[in-house]
């Protein structure tokens, strides 16, 4: 028996979940609330249960689909003809991001309670990271000494650094932390 596709009106209720749940989780964090996201969404909270039936499923594939959005612009600056320049552009979209969006800094920064979907789309954000940070110190852009273990806790270090600066001063810290990566011959 083949499989049957969802209605129209489920696949509509599915998207507007997830695009509710996405700003909620982004300004609120990983603590908000399934009846929050119902009503930001315009449904009932059994739609949102019947999509999602845990609010750790629903925030899995919020940061996952973000994970992989920015491991697909990683890849894609890989391939620029600037390494170095693709390499801080990245860093500072990755970062900025993260400042803006508690629940994309809290799964960046503590990977604790995070679920397989978000560790498989974290693999292909590493790697294509890796990608990057090599291709940058090739082209003797970014320090030679930087491995990406030490990347990963310096890109948390800085998520963690950019939320308790205050709003005038987000960005400064980012620049800081970029200014510190990059190559200085004799270093």
């Amino acid at each position: 028996m083949p499989e049957r596709r969802p209605r129209a009106d489920a696949v509509r209720n599915r998207e507007r979940v997830l695009s509710a749940a996405r700003e909620a989780f982004a300004e609120a964090g990983p603590a908000v609330s399934l009846d929050d996201v119902a009503r930001r969404a315009g449904v009932g909270p059994g739609t949102v249960h019947r999509h999602f039936p845990t609010k750790d499923a629903l925030f899995a594939a919020v940061i996952a689909d973000r994970l992989q959005d920015l491991a697909a612009r990683a890849a894609q600056l890989s391939e620029s003809t600037d390494p170095g320049a693709a390499f801080f552009d990245f860093f500072h979209v990755l970062a900025t991001e993260a400042a803006q969006n508690l629940a994309l800094s809290a799964a960046l920064t503590d990977t604790s309670h995070l679920t397989d979907p978000i560790h498989a789309a974290g693999r292909d954000l590493e790697s294509s990271i890796a990608t990057l940070l090599q291709r940058a110190q090739a082209a003797g852009a970014v320090r030679p000494d930087l491995t990406t273990t030490e990347l990963h806790a310096v890109i948390a270090g800085a998520l963690v650094m950019e939320q308790r600066l205050p709003p005038e001063s987000r960005g400064r810290g980012l620049r800081l932390v970029a200014d510190g990566l990059a190559h200085r011959p004799g270093q």
